[in-house]
């Protein structure tokens, strides 16, 4: 994940887009941009919440899901949770995930002694 400064915030994370990192000299990407933002990626998304509103003083929050819509102004997210709709501007950090791993089926219980 890239922190708001555009430093990654753990190493192992892989390479990150550096928001600094522009074609145009003096020109800085705002908070939340990142190419892969686009319909039909999983993602997660780390963004600024409302402290004061927050149940336990928290400042950040996080959405992991799919993209379902990207606009100038916010990223629309399916989580398991249901959709939530994340302004660009509160966006701190964003970065593409893998599918969610399978779940498989539990294994039925052996029947113990004496079981019919």
């Amino acid at each position: 994940m890239t922190r708001h400064d555009g430093h990654p915030s753990d190493p192992s994370d892989g390479p990150l887009d550096d928001p600094r990192d522009v074609s145009v000299p003096g020109h800085r990407m705002r908070a939340g941009w990142a190419p892969f933002l686009q319909v039909g990626t999983r993602v997660v998304l780390r963004y600024a919440i409302d402290r004061e509103a927050s149940p336990h003083g928290e400042s950040m929050s996080d959405a992991l899901g799919t993209i379902l819509e990207v606009d100038e102004a916010s990223i629309q997210v399916m989580t398991r949770r249901g959709e939530r709709r994340v302004p660009r501007a509160l966006v701190i950090a964003a970065k593409e995930v893998p599918p969610p791993p399978v779940r498989r089926p539990r294994a039925a219980p052996e029947p113990g002694p004496g079981s019919p």
